[in-house]
């Protein structure tokens, strides 16, 4: 029998009249372009508002699937650009009277560029990097360096500029073609390491690294490539740094120069990255220069509230000169450092860790009490546990248990529950101090409203549900679970318990979530739903109900007729 293909009356019948009509424009104003077909899968880019890209299969069958990264496309829907790449190789099989073209690799590309004259390919090549500009950078760093007689620093400083000028604004589908050209300087600076231009490579990175700075204040890098170039150009300078040792004063002062001014976290923590290539001369020129800039900050500025201007300075100066204090070990330097800053109930604590690292648990205990005190009522619950702690190791259980209840009744969670029982434990009290926590919970949890939507997080009893399930009290959960709600996840769990004994108890929860799951009409979503329907098929089939889920699956298919993405997962479950 005869395979099917992709042809018109399958674009018709995928596609809303919109989208035919405007796929049609796009593709009689030829703009498919890069249309390539591999495994009978069609790849094509789509030049429209921005530049899309389209998967799509060749054979009209039911595994037939198609994509397009454009906003339509990610709701699943056949748009104008499928659209466009479909009848552009529809109409290309038309041209070329073939049933199927041949299957071509990039083996069989490259085994044929061997077989050109080399001029050929430089015409090509030549053709291609003035079009492209990410390969023109490439072909231009490549023949520097390939010409080079000796080290141009001035060259280099120009090429490093080329390959982080944005040229305006990058967006988010622009920037990893950005960061690639990017990296290949980046390469480029690594290969000099351990050669005879080594010596070179630290002003070369912290130039690259300015640059790297102003290219990130022009792009969207939601993705983190150019962030991550930044950090590879932080190894090889310290690479560099540790080769060559340069002279530890100069350094210094370039690297605190760069941290306290860094707007991207730049040499963020320098002085202890460093600390052992600028030894003891390099790290007094960095403490000299700290305290300059210390004695400039007013003593009523903290980290957070130093004015809009000089703030995210400040804020690199309080991490300098407590690191600073850490390496020298005065650990009343450090605590004076952070006494600068009491706004928040976890900055005591922080100064109460000190001491504790330091063995002074006195010091350490009435710098703990000193916040509790000062926040009543915004006490940090890591302020709280840390105090009693030490509370049990006084012997004063009690005032440790007072103050875990406090965390656990500020935020009823399954984590309090648990740092409850930790420290009830501890006072050899838990069974009381269980049955406190059950009925706190039971006059304080409130019952989940059925009317809720799906785009309001009402908690029910779900931190019930969550501790029963943690103590392994599955049907006291299961009672929890439909006397006041809960969350859906816990809904899977508790019945991923029942299927085994209770087969039509995990039936109804998952049918519960079935259409709610499709009605957030996205790809996940779908196929989220497809597992659960999954699951309900076998449990059925155990229950006699192999037509009943017949019956179902035809009324999922009838109501959610118009999402065509899930009705093609929903196809392949068998009745």
């Amino acid at each position: 029998m005869m395979e099917k293909l992709l042809d018109r009356d399958l674009v018709k019948k995928l596609a809303p009249l919109r989208a035919r009509e405007r796929g049609l424009e796009y593709y009689e104003d030829g703009l498919v372009s890069d249309l390539a077909e591999r495994k009978g899968v069609l790849i094509a880019k789509v030049t429209g508002g921005r530049n899309y890209m389209v998967r799509m299969s060749i054979k009209a069958d039911e595994n037939f699937h198609y994509s397009c990264t454009c906003p339509m496309g990610d709701e699943g829907e056949f748009c104008k650009h499928c659209v466009a790449v479909a009848l552009a190789w529809i109409e290309g099989k038309a041209a070329k009277k073939t049933k199927v073209a041949p299957e071509i690799n990039l083996g069989d590309v490259e085994e044929y560029l061997r077989t050109l004259d080399s001029s050929i390919l430089v015409e090509m090549l030549m053709e291609q990097a003035h079009q492209n500009e990410a390969l023109r950078k490439k072909l231009f760093l490549k023949t520097a360096k390939a010409l080079s007689t000796g080290f141009d620093f001035a060259y280099w400083k120009q090429m490093i500029k080329d390959a982080f000028d944005t040229g305006g604004f990058v967006d988010y589908y622009e920037a990893s073609g950005f960061a690639d050209a990017a990296s290949d300087m980046v390469d480029a600076i690594e290969e000099l390491l351990g050669g005879p231009y080594v010596g070179e490579v630290i002003a070369l990175a912290e130039f690259a690294i300015q640059r790297a700075g102003n290219a990130l204040d022009s792009m969207d890098d939601s993705n983190g490539e150019m962030g991550d170039i930044l950090n590879r150009l932080q190894e090889i300078h310290w690479k560099a740094c540790k080769q060559t040792k340069p002279d530890p004063v100069r350094l210094a002062e370039r690297l605190f120069n760069h941290e306290l001014n860094a707007h991207f976290d730049e040499f963020y923590g320098a002085v202890k990255t460093y600390a052992s290539i600028l030894g003891k001369r390099g790290l007094d020129t960095y403490r000299s220069l700290a305290h300059q800039e210390w004695e400039k900050v007013p003593p009523s500025a903290t980290r957070w509230n130093a004015g809009q201007s000089s703030s995210h300075k400040v804020y690199h100066l309080f991490h300098v000169m407590e690191t600073l204090a850490e390496l020298s070990g005065d650990v009343e330097q450090l605590v004076a450092i952070k006494k600068r800053d009491l706004s928040q109930a976890y900055n005591y604590l922080q100064i109460a860790e000190i001491y504790m690292k330091a063995g002074n648990k006195d010091k350490a205990v009435d710098c703990a009490e000193a916040g509790l005190k000062a926040f009543p009522e915004r006490t940090d619950a890591r302020l709280r546990e840390f105090l009693a702690d030490e509370y049990h190791r006084r012997k004063r259980s009690e005032d440790a248990m007072n103050l875990i209840w406090v965390n656990f009744t500020d935020y009823l969670s399954l984590d309090r529950y648990q740092q409850l029982k930790r420290h009830a434990g501890k006072a050899k009290q838990w069974p009381q101090w269980r049955e406190k926590a059950m009925k706190h919970m039971e006059t304080h949890l409130t019952k989940k409203k059925t009317n809720a939507n799906r785009w309001t997080y009402d908690s029910g009893y779900s931190v019930l549900v969550d501790i029963l399930l943690w103590e392994e009290n599955p049907e006291a959960a299961w009672e929890a679970a439909n006397s006041g709600g809960c969350s859906q996840s816990l809904w899977m769990r508790l019945a991923a318990l029942r299927e085994q004994d209770f087969p039509l108890d995990a039936v109804g929860v998952y049918q519960t979530f079935v259409a709610p799951t499709i009605e957030q009409t996205n790809n996940q979503a779908y196929e989220d739903a497809i597992k659960m329907i999954k699951k309900i098929q076998p449990l059925m089939t155990r229950l006699g109900k192999t037509q009943a889920f017949a019956d179902y699956v035809s009324e999922l298919r009838v109501k959610y007729k118009p999402k065509r993405n899930f009705i093609k997962l929903l196809d392949r479950i068998k009745t």
